[in-house]
């Protein structure tokens, strides 16, 4: 049954027991939605200053705000009568959304009431949505003729609207998509209304507050300078699953330090598409569910570049960085936001929320919890890295508050997919030391683990000394340092080493799997590893040769090409079909004339030799098929993509939206539908006919999953966006 839709401004919104901003503990300035409405018109500047939030607050409440920064604020002529309100506070105020719209009559009861502004009218443009993310995590959310208005997905008929449906002429159609672009641009605000609105419950939008270790240096606070929580719908299947709809790029926050709140179409279309496709390779990640441009309003990076707004997904956003910022180390040089002295109350309050309704771990009430957190936690990073491990995701910047506490990929910045295989690759190239390279990922997921550790270590001690009892408000309240210390080595030597071990075993465990699942293997072998993955990685490092290629290639083996019989021509060279299928392995290289084909047949020769042999070993475990080469193929079609965004093609994309966002628009949805399927036969794969046979569309995909220009191979990105 299909679940009743509702346009954005009234989407359910999830109960209070479910809500952070009613279980964690707030700014002191805002220290409830009631109260944050009347910041919003006496001292709206209080959510746009940087500072540092006292302690224990885990949150602030702030509105949506895309406006150009540094404001452009004119002191009055003559000077202001000091008796008068502050002009500074004045401006921000007729350009907060603080005044209410009725409600439709279609939903004229809504949880939450749209507010929009006085003097802040600018041209919004949406760029894209995510079918996927809509299905998935919001399916009850009404997006009107969003998808007709977009236009069709297409890379070589962008320019062509001839036969494309039509925008609905329904009043109720166009309210629901207009309602959209409205709250998922940050130009209006859900908020519940500033008298209470009786029985309803109490909300506004917040930003969390978090600290962190930056390319390995203690940061002091950073919080979400730029991501805004704006609202929680339960999903209508199940209301135990809630899902956060979060903008990232809406404008300042009092984290966002010397930095405009901002976010360029640049860096938000990477973000978009690598949710998505991150979510259709089976990796853990936060959603992406639209991009609103906003064409009027420059952002001033390397070039001035235009602002746009994406809507994120999960179920939470709380990541490694919250639980430092409650107990950070001591002693340590550091940059950014300012040092804070530990705050156990705080620590304790967070790590409930995250125990028991974040992670929802099966631990009875009472009994202690920080040590199954700090494993859980493990578990799931070291799972998703093993995840980017197998499909050569770099993440780019595994700094401890991009680390999420539910195990999901986050903050998608200078990302890239592996190209020709380099287990040394850095994808961010502000990363100088390579400290984040690929293969060092892992090792950098423990780096994290450990500093969750390093901030929980006294309440596990604490719990330790209680007898496996959770400890109780107050618990650290004017303890001795001596005694936090005992707690804090105690808890330490408790679970260091286990930490270690679960990552380093949950991430062996789980790349085996996706790399037997990508060779079509079904039986588990510990040998694999030194026989079969390894061996198959030198290959393709030492060759020069394209990692998702390789394994697409592999898909198509057959162990019959080796058998002696066919592995020879009556010449005694190797049989054409061997032959044919080497060169299909050697093509994708990075420098094809660098190839020494004899040295790489040779060494793929053996390699396939191996392969076959562990092949032949699993027959019987393909006794439900008749075919079990055909079999084994489809299997691995469907792990290892034949589409991959790639650095160039993602270049493209964002070229072609910049250029002109009505047909770039059709081109993003393309890819973001290759991405979401990207196990898909794209651009006609195994018809032999030549490029100039087949469609323009289908010469278009065949081109997005080729490797491209080889002056992008191993493109870096920077962190600026």
């Amino acid at each position: 049954m299909a679940a009743k839709k509702f346009p954005i401004s009234a989407l359910p919104l999830a109960s209070k027991k479910d809500l952070l901003i009613h279980q964690l503990i707030s700014d002191t300035h805002t220290p409830d939605p009631l109260a944050f409405r009347r910041v919003q018109v006496q001292s709206p500047s209080l959510q746009r200053r940087a500072r540092l939030l006292p302690p224990p607050s885990h949150f602030s409440h702030v509105a949506p705000f895309p406006v150009p920064f540094p404001y452009d604020i004119e002191p009055p002529v003559p000077a202001p009568d000091p008796s008068q309100p502050n002009y500074i506070e004045t401006w921000l105020a007729e350009r907060e959304a603080i005044h209410p719209l009725p409600p439709s009559t279609l939903h004229p009861d809504p949880p939450l009431i749209k507010h929009a502004p006085k003097q802040r009218d600018q041209p919004l443009n949406l760029i894209g949505v995510a079918e996927t993310a809509l299905r998935d995590c919001l399916p009850h959310l009404d997006v009107g003729d969003a998808f007709t208005v977009l236009g069709t997905p297409s890379l070589a008929h962008e320019f062509d609207d001839e036969g494309d449906p039509q925008p609905s002429e329904a009043q109720e159609v166009v309210a629901a998509r207009q309602d959209l672009i409205d709250v998922l641009s940050g130009q209006f605000v859900l908020m519940s209304p500033a008298d209470g609105g009786g029985d309803k419950i109490p909300f506004a939008p917040w930003s969390l507050r978090y600290s962190g270790h930056q390319f390995g240096s203690w940061a002091g606070q950073l919080g979400d300078g730029r991501a805004i929580t704006i609202h929680v719908t339960p999903h209508p299947t199940n209301s135990d699953v809630t899902y956060e709809l979060q903008l990232k790029g809406a404008g300042r926050t009092p984290f966002s330090r010397s930095a405009d709140g901002l976010a360029v179409l640049r860096s938000s279309i990477r973000e978009y598409l690598c949710s998505e496709a991150m979510e259709a390779l089976h990796i853990p990640t936060t959603r992406a569910l639209s991009l609103v441009s906003l064409p009027s309003l420059p952002v001033h990076r390397e070039r001035v570049e235009t602002a746009c707004v994406l809507t994120r997904i999960a179920p939470s956003f709380i990541r490694i960085g919250n639980f430092e910022a409650f107990n950070g180390p001591t002693n340590m040089f550091f940059f950014g936001g300012g040092q804070q002295n530990p705050n156990w109350e705080g620590l304790r309050i967070l790590g409930e929320w995250v125990a028991h309704k974040v992670l929802k771990l099966p631990v009875e009430p009472g009994k202690s919890w920080g040590s199954e957190l700090v494993l859980e936690v493990a578990r799931r990073n070291a799972a998703m890295v093993a995840g980017w491990q197998a499909y050569g995701f770099m993440h780019g910047v595994i700094n401890t508050d991009n680390v999420s506490v539910l195990g999901l990929t986050i903050d998608f910045g200078p990302y890239a997919f592996m190209d020709v295989f380099d287990s040394s690759h850095i994808c961010n190239h502000t990363d100088e030391s390579g400290r984040y390279a690929y293969k060092y990922q892992p090792n950098m997921i423990v780096y994290a683990i450990r500093a969750l550790l390093n901030s929980l270590a006294p309440l596990i001690g604490a719990e330790a000394e209680l007898g496996g009892k959770a400890v109780s408000a107050g618990w650290g309240d004017d303890v001795p340092s001596e005694k936090i210390e005992e707690w804090t080595k105690k808890g330490t030597d408790l679970l260091r080493d286990e930490v270690d071990k679960v990552v380093q075993q949950t991430a062996a465990t789980e790349y085996g799997r996706l790399l037997r699942k990508r060779l079509g293997l079904r039986l588990q072998d510990p040998a694999d590893e030194s026989t079969l993955f390894k061996p198959l990685l030198n290959l393709m490092e030492e060759h020069s040769l394209d990692f998702h290629s390789t394994f697409r290639t592999l898909s198509f083996f057959k162990p019959s090409i080796l058998a002696k019989e066919s592995r020879t021509s009556s010449h005694g060279d190797s049989s054409p079909a061997l032959q044919k299928f080497i060169s299909r392995l050697l093509t994708p290289s990075g420098a094809p004339e660098r190839v020494d084909h004899g040295a790489a047949t040779t060494a793929w020769l053996e390699w396939l030799d191996h392969y076959a042999q562990r092949i032949q070993r699993e027959t019987g475990e393909w006794t439900e098929v008749e075919d079990v080469d055909a079999a084994r193929e489809a299997a691995m079609c469907q792990a290892n993509p034949r589409f991959i965004l790639r650095q160039w093609v993602l270049e493209e994309v964002i070229k072609r939206v910049e250029q002109d966002s009505d047909s770039g628009k059709r081109v993003l949805a393309k890819v973001m539908l290759m991405a979401c399927n990207p196990y898909e036969p794209w651009g006609a794969e195994g018809d032999q006919k030549p490029d100039e046979e087949l469609s323009d569309e289908q010469k278009a995909e065949r081109r997005y999953c080729s490797l491209g220009e080889r002056t992008m191979l191993g493109f870096q990105c920077s962190c600026s966006s």
